[in-house]
């Protein structure tokens, strides 16, 4: 069994929809739901002139190993009518996956764990909350030493739990 930390974000139509159904999909597709975070609201980071973005982290406990995986989060984005047109543009889903055990992958189309996790405040916020104990295995440090030298000051506002799964 691997365990699979994945960020889920949307920021296009009923985002709270996006995220219940991503959920359920990551459910029947990828494996058990072992824990969950709140949702958070930040501003678009990259490409700022779009609406905010709810976030939130899940560790996912899976058989798959990580190209499966990668396979299975391109498909549930595709099915919930994520296009690729503009880098870090508007969309309705994007999972990222954020670490998979201790795992250090350095492929082109999958590298975890995520290169730019350590910079990214509405990444480990959610992350944090559910494995902020848990080691990045590249800097050597919890994923709560991250969030705190983070330099990321984007405000990262708690929307709560997630209702209605």
């Amino acid at each position: 069994m691997n365990n699979t930390y994945l960020l889920l974000g949307s920021n296009e139509g009923e985002r709270y929809d996006w995220l219940r159904q991503c959920l359920r999909q990551i459910k029947k597709n990828i494996g058990t739901i072992t824990a969950q975070s709140q949702v958070y609201e930040t501003a678009a980071w990259g490409l700022e002139d779009q609406p905010d973005f709810l976030n939130m982290a899940v560790c996912v406990e899976t058989i798959f190993e990580p190209d499966i995986v990668l396979s299975a989060v391109q498909n549930i984005e595709a099915e919930l009518g994520r296009q690729r047109t503009v880098k870090w543009g508007q969309r309705t889903l994007d999972v990222d996956i954020l670490l998979i055990d201790e795992r250090i992958i350095d492929q082109s189309d999958l590298r975890v764990p995520h290169p730019f996790l350590p910079e990214r405040r509405f990444a480990l916020i959610p992350l944090a909350e559910i494995a902020g104990y848990v080691v990045h295995p590249i800097f050597n440090k919890t994923i709560g030493e991250l969030l705190e030298q983070c330099p990321d000051d984007l405000e990262v506002r708690s929307k709560g739990h997630l209702t209605g799964l």
